[in-house]
């Protein structure tokens, strides 16, 4: 079981889904939410490798906490096809207390669980995780 010191346990699921989208692609992003009955991070949503970035924008809750995990695909400027794996730890001003205070406590064991993330987004507002926020993180 989970205390709050050292964050919410992660569902294995959450885990093999996380290296299928590494290893694979076979997503482009997974959203996942906290259930508080259970005491754990759970899947969301897996978003399908064609989706784009906007698809995965909607799908995190307007008022309410997430953790997501994107797969975002670029082109340097020497013409090399790249790829990065984000962390966005969204936390919006409009979510409870509780559930701030319960993603902000989970969000390093989360991290430590998911092996292979590149770059990690901290964001409060849509602004702070647009598309030339992602863009500008990979380069």
């Amino acid at each position: 079981m989970a205390n709050s010191a050292s964050g919410m346990h992660v569902n294995d699921e959450c885990k093999v889904k996380f290296m299928e989208l590494k290893a694979k692609r076979t997503y482009r992003y997974i959203v996942f939410k906290i259930d508080e009955k259970a005491q754990e991070v759970q899947i969301e949503k897996l978003g399908n490798p064609e989706e784009t970035y906007d698809d995965f924008a909607n799908s995190i809750p307007e008022n309410e906490c997430r953790y997501a995990i994107y797969d975002f695909d670029f082109t340097t400027a020497d013409n090399c096809q790249k790829s990065k794996i984000y962390f966005i730890a969204w936390s919006p001003d409009t979510s409870r207390v509780r559930s701030k205070m319960l993603y902000a406590s989970s969000k390093d064991r989360f991290k430590r669980e998911m092996d292979g993330i590149q770059v990690e987004l901290q964001a409060t507002d849509p602004s702070e995780m647009s598309l030339d926020i992602i863009k500008e993180r990979a380069l």
